[in-house]
């Protein structure tokens, strides 16, 4: 039978953890539940540690990140789903952060909130986590009564969001390891193989095919030089880091990757994706469309889809709509254009 590892809130706000065996997942909440307790974690335990078990160690070690925050977000919405108030809630979830910069930004915004601060305007100081569309969904769930439905719809659509970044790394792991194999073969093939095979072709007394002498050309130049090539790409790559920290310079580099085949294809509809998936949940939690495309423009990665976006959002604050704005952009696929035309005809 598995086992899992689990932590709860008992009736008081104590935080208590263990492991246990069961069924599945929703055989440890349930017996949580019938002993009482609020169950805030299950995992089953697995080769290794299990991602709530690394939840102390991965937000202590480094900065808090998109998984981090999304986590933390869902516990938060299950202490308050479970009927704690929000201060209990936030020392329960600093108690199960022990160390590091979660711990210490979990009591910050305590400590603003205990000093009468709003939760969002509390999260709003920390820009560097919580982005604003996050916080305007805060603001709106404060503001209807509703905070633990929307930190729950916060943490569903942090969780895909995660799910998906997740996905294109796994797509592009195996591309990128044949990449770096073929470059690596084809060093060791330049300067240790074929410089072997120099003698026999000069001993041999026969005139060797062009294709022949160019290779041999090319592992002698890489033989010689290979300091200059490798010094080469070093400055490429400053180059390229210092045209990209430039605005203008950024722009024109995410354009030519949006021109890129296949890759430019497959970071467009991540884009795609993640405004579609920000402007659902924000609509769906009561902020109005102007100012959750406001919010989500944040969001994206390539800035020449947030430049497009800048004007869609120009346009429809006079009135435009949005469907028709984007479609005459030429920049969104067809299918997510005709699909946000049809919610706008509907009013979904």
């Amino acid at each position: 039978m598995p086992r899992f590892s689990y932590k709860a809130a008992t009736a008081s706000g104590e935080v208590i953890e263990g492991e246990i065996e069961a069924l599945n997942r929703q055989a440890v909440i349930d017996r949580l539940r019938g002993q009482g307790h609020v169950p805030i974690r299950a995992e089953e335990k697995a080769h290794g540690l299990s991602a709530g078990a690394l939840l102390g160690f991965s937000i202590g070690a480094r900065r808090v990140g998109p998984k981090d925050l999304a986590l933390l977000t869902r516990e938060l919405a299950t202490l308050l789903q479970a009927g704690l108030t929000l201060d209990r809630s936030l020392s329960v979830l600093r108690d199960l952060v022990r160390t590091g910069p979660g711990r210490t930004l979990v009591e910050r915004v305590q400590d603003q909130v205990r000093g009468g601060a709003a939760l969002a305007d509390a999260l709003e100081a920390h820009p560097e986590v919580f982005p604003s569309y996050y916080v305007g969904m805060v603001q709106a769930g404060e503001a209807g009564g509703n905070l633990e439905g929307v930190l729950a719809a916060l943490a569903d659509s942090l969780e895909r969001a995660q799910a998906l970044r997740e996905s294109v790394s796994s797509a592009l792991m195996y591309p990128i390891l044949v990449v770096v194999i073929a470059v690596i073969s084809l060093i060791v093939l330049m300067t240790a193989v074929i410089p072997e095979f120099r003698p026999l072709f000069e001993g041999s007394g026969a005139e060797l095919p062009l294709l022949t002498q160019i290779v041999v050309a090319a592992s002698e130049f890489v033989g010689a030089y290979w300091w200059a090539l490798a010094l080469g790409i070093l400055a490429l790559a400053v180059l390229v880091r210092r045209h990209n920290s430039n605005p203008k310079g950024r722009l024109r580099w995410d354009r030519w990757v949006l021109g890129l085949t296949y890759l430019g294809d497959l970071i467009l509809k991540v884009e795609v994706a993640r405004l579609a998936r920000t402007l659902g949940t924000l609509s769906k939690n009561g902020v109005n469309l102007l100012n959750a495309l406001s919010m989500t423009i944040g969001t994206v990665e390539n800035r020449a889809v947030a430049e497009a976006l800048d004007e869609v959002h120009l346009r429809l604050a006079k009135g435009e709509g949005l469907a028709r704005p984007m479609a005459e952009t030429s920049i969104f696929p067809t299918l997510a254009l005709q699909l946000i035309q049809v919610g706008e005809e509907s009013g979904a």
